[in-house]
């Protein structure tokens, strides 16, 4: 992955730490407890619950502010500016006046346009190994139309360290997980409590082998993020003394970095005691598509991108959903895609077919049965040269999430299903 930063740029700015392999999913969490640990150390004030509601007075009259938390996958990083793209992204918007945080979960795999980068696989999570931090800031918020004031970055061992220096968290796990292979996550469902590992084990598993659909995807992980950034939150409040925090502060400062202030933590820590938290999350499944290799002029240097599972998300959708947190002309910097109701297919009329040809029926789309031969290998959606934003209409359509979209000398927009 090296070589992607444009020539013309200057390099990005140090981290103001090394980042080995970091998870995200207690960012929020972590930060409040060093918030805590910093007034306790610098003002020998009450901490808990005492010390969140004296922190709100610092929240009178406040704005909202949208924090963005980052998980870089650099492994094995040994110096602060190991190379790595976010593996995980999530907004914090904060409103002070209604007392609210807003946890908003950012699909990795977005495609977005980053014009005049050597970037062959443009995804929102790329912006982070080509410029740090700031350029990931900047990619995020141009597609969700909001601004970003600050960030944090949580690394794997700090994420474990503060789970095991809280004690634990208690963690509902919905059905039965098991990876050998990559995350090592083995757990039964239920109500159960984990130390730093396995609760890190339990945010990473995407490749589940019990065979029950759950977490096998990119979406499910984000919202398991979510459900142990809450349980760390609750149990660093719940555990808030001065010395515990302190220990706490001593694993943070070498295993995160942030730009806030400690004004900003002091009021994310009031806010998270008092406030009501919410999630939402950008895009479905339906959204995850692969696109083979094809022309796209304008998406980065080469207007080419390489074949690669995609999120195609839309400038409306976005707005749409964050509309209610100040969110306005959100841009993803890729062509516009048309209404569903200007987009016909011709799809293979086979048993799989006439269903797949229902479903787009159903979301608006023109169909006409019979155009496509049968395929062989799964579902492939070929398309005329320049008519990939079409295409992409089709295969969000489809809610296939491994359905192909191929550049093809076809009249026009052909489903080949088995």
């Amino acid at each position: 992955m090296s070589g992607r930063r444009r020539p013309s740029e200057a390099a990005p700015p140090a981290r103001r730490r090394r980042v080995r392999r970091p998870v995200v999913a207690a960012a929020v969490a972590i930060a409040l407890g060093a918030a805590a640990a910093v007034a306790a150390s610098r003002h020998a004030a009450p901490v808990g619950r005492s010390l969140a509601r004296a922190a709100a007075s610092l929240l009178a009259g406040g704005r909202s502010e949208n924090i963005l938390l980052i998980g870089n996958n650099a492994r094995d990083a040994a110096t602060p500016t190991a190379p790595g793209m976010a593996d995980l992204l999530y907004v914090v918007h904060t409103d002070p006046a209604r007392r609210e945080v807003v946890v908003i979960s950012v699909p990795r795999d977005t495609m977005v346009a980053f014009p005049g980068w050597n970037d062959p696989i443009p995804k929102i999570k790329s912006a982070l190994l080509m410029g740090g931090p700031q350029l990931e800031m900047q990619a995020v918020s141009r597609l969700i139309g909001m601004p970003i004031q600050g960030y944090v970055e949580a690394d794997f061992a700090g994420f474990a360290a503060a789970i095991d220096d809280v004690g634990g968290v208690w963690i509902r796990v919905p059905a039965r997980l098991y990876d050998p292979t990559y995350s090592h996550a083995d757990f039964a469902p239920g109500y159960q409590h984990m130390d730093g590992a396995q609760a890190l084990a339990y945010v990473r598993i995407r490749q589940n082998e019990a065979g029950n659909g759950y977490r096998v995807n990119a979406f499910q992980r984000q919202s398991a993020g979510l459900q142990v950034m809450e349980a760390l939150k609750n149990q660093v409040l719940r555990h808030a003394t001065p010395s515990r925090l302190m220990r706490l502060a001593g694993v943070l400062r070498t295993d995160f970095a942030t730009d806030l202030s400690t004004g900003q933590l002091v009021s994310l820590l009031a806010l998270a005691d008092e406030a009501h938290i919410r999630s939402v999350s950008l895009g479905h499944l339906a959204d995850t598509m692969v696109i083979d290799s094809t022309a796209l002029p304008g998406v980065n240097a080469e207007g080419r991108i390489i074949g690669a599972y995609y999120d195609i998300l839309t400038p409306q959708g976005i707005e749409a959903a964050l509309r209610p947190y100040g969110a306005r002309h959100p841009q993803t910097g890729l062509p516009p895609l048309p209404p569903p109701g200007e987009v016909t297919a011709a799809v293979s009329d086979t048993p799989e077919g006439q269903a797949y040809a229902a479903r787009l029926r159903a979301q608006g789309l023109r169909v006409t049965m019979g155009g496509a031969p049968a395929s062989a290998g799964g579902l492939l959606v070929l398309y005329p040269p320049g008519e990939l934003p079409a295409a992409e209409v089709v295969g969000r359509a489809l809610g296939n999430t491994n359905e192909v979209l191929r550049e093809a000398p076809v009249p026009g927009i052909e489903v080949e299903a088995p």
